[in-house]
């Protein structure tokens, strides 16, 4: 099975002083002319960390990915936005989050300014130009708030409360950004990077602004920082760094911390127990492939089709499952664990087992029935079932932080800190609340094999929690239907996805 992860981009090297050593922002109006700058309303600047940059310039890429080392700073307050949505029918909305002497105030963002969780469009202005002067690229970026976030002085708070990263799932419901006072996040995604520029091995100046539609909202100064930027080739083999995990602290919460051993006592589940609200995510990610990836089942001239699926926690608990290995057993017996919300564990429960997963691509611990996937017909009877039905959990996406006791630091992001090592005699599993797991159905056995399939209808089923194994808040919510449209002849069949919503992502 294999892991839903974002695409590895090549890395942009930054080679000058890149260490951010800049002095509080300047004291800035607050927007709206004439206004006075009420308590706690943060100041905005951009401010470039050095004067000069050089990126690589990877065989067989593209381009480049513009990691200019410029920053917005805050001060006088925190910058925070909550970005939400009421359904997959209704738009993106943002609102910004004023703290001001005790009080909350909520400032509601204009229509239209944000369309998905990734941050905010068009920030950025950025023009670059080769040694003549003549313009060789004219673009805009996006910036996230939660990008690479560190101090601009030392009394600034040590750790930041804001998550790590903005959501780019297609089905993300509600995103918290934010910026400490005192502190600074990059305007750049560094190893993911904005959409690369095609420019040669060289020397060229950067231009850099905010855009006038935010430095309106925002009351940011209006300064263009310039730096120079030396674009340098290098061959395939040259140890560029790549994107791996999702995000992540990896800290464990202490209330969370696995215990010693196998549970004792009598199991309890109370009623009024909280629970976590296991939560299907419609399936995106939607193609047709030839098998081409290998793995069971794999056959040539068969038709695929794959997808991507998440499950998520709604809360108010998270969900956390122990795995316990009898010595020589070849499973470990599950237990699902309950804790109220100061993370006391208040009950636990057996809820079936584990098992190790050998193959290329797994190597870990996988508890059974999490979820299943299937292709139902345009009558909504199944034609085809996923054979993927165990899960190591993690939480690979962030799908709505702003639901009662999310977790916007979880510490098990992806595989490499869950699940555990084929000599392991215990493991703990967590799917923290305001997260999701997800998962890609590009292996055969795996995603649904539609060669022999007729032209037409069908809908690709998620369930979580399929056989009721796990306690939860509610289990209405947990099926979900993607429409999809086969189309073709064997051995090219096509796919058409239609729209869910106002969402229109394959």
């Amino acid at each position: 099975m294999t892991r839903h992860h974002p695409t590895a981009l090549r890395r942009s090297a930054v080679i000058a002083a890149a260490a951010l050593t800049v002095g509080a922002a300047a004291t800035l109006a607050a927007p709206g002319a004439g206004a006075a700058t009420p308590p706690g309303m943060p100041k905005l600047e951009l401010i470039a960390a050095t004067p000069a940059v050089t990126v690589d310039r990877w065989e067989g890429e593209p381009g480049v990915y513009l990691d200019l080392g410029t920053y917005i700073t805050v001060d006088g307050g925190p910058f925070e936005v909550r970005v939400t949505r009421k359904s997959y029918n209704d738009p993106v909305v943002a609102s910004q989050v004023i703290h001001s002497g005790g009080r909350t105030i909520t400032r509601t963002l204009p229509k239209g300014l944000v369309n998905d969780f990734s941050g905010l469009p068009g920030f950025l202005k950025v023009s670059i130009s080769d040694a003549s002067g003549a313009k060789k690229v004219d673009t805009t970026q996006s910036f996230c708030p939660n990008n690479r976030a560190g101090r601009i002085r030392p009394d600034a708070p040590a750790t930041s409360k804001y998550p790590d990263g903005c959501s780019d799932n297609a089905f993300a419901l509600g995103g918290v950004w934010g910026v400490e006072k005192g502190w600074a996040a990059a305007t750049s995604q560094g190893f993911r990077g904005d959409n690369p520029v095609d420019l040669p091995a060289g020397v060229y100046t950067a231009k850099v602004s905010v855009a006038k539609k935010y430095r309106d909202l925002f009351g940011i100064p209006d300064k263009t920082q310039t730096i120079k930027v030396t674009v340098r080739q290098q061959d395939s083999g040259g140890g560029h760094g790549l994107a791996g995990a999702k995000r992540g602290q990896k800290g464990a919460s202490k209330s969370l911390k696995a215990p010693a051993g196998r549970p004792v006592g009598k199991a309890a589940v109370a009623a009024d127990m909280p629970k976590p609200d296991l939560r299907a995510l419609p399936a995106y990610g939607i193609a047709i492939t030839d098998g081409g990836e290998g793995g069971e089942g794999a056959a040539a001239g068969k038709d695929y089709l794959a997808f991507s699926a998440t499950v998520w926690n709604g809360g108010p608990s998270p969900l956390v499952v122990d795995g316990f290995r009898k010595p020589g057993a070849e499973k470990m017996d599950a237990y699902q664990y309950f804790y109220d919300a100061k993370g006391k564990q208040v009950g636990y429960t057996p809820t079936g087992t584990m098992e190790w997963d050998p193959r290329e691509g797994h190597q870990h611990w996988h508890f059974s029935d999490f979820a299943s996937y299937r292709l139902l017909g345009a009558d909504k009877k199944e034609i085809v079932r996923s054979g993927k039905e165990a899960f190591c959990l993690a939480n690979t996406d962030a799908i709505d932080y702003t639901v009662k006791n999310a977790n916007w630091h979880p510490y098990n992001t992806d595989l490499a800190t869950a699940c555990g090592e084929e000599t392991a005699v215990s493991v703990r599993e967590v799917l923290d609340v305001g997260n999701g797991d997800t998962y890609s159905q590009y292996r055969p056995g795996q995603s649904f094999d539609v060669t022999d399939l007729p032209n037409g209808t069908y809908y690709i089923q998620v369930i979580a929690n399929p056989d009721n194994r796990l306690k939860e808040q509610s289990t209405a919510n947990n099926v979900t239907y993607r429409k999809v449209v086969l189309g073709g002849t064997p051995g090219a069949r096509t796919v058409t996805v239609p729209k869910y919503g106002l969402i229109d992502a394959p």
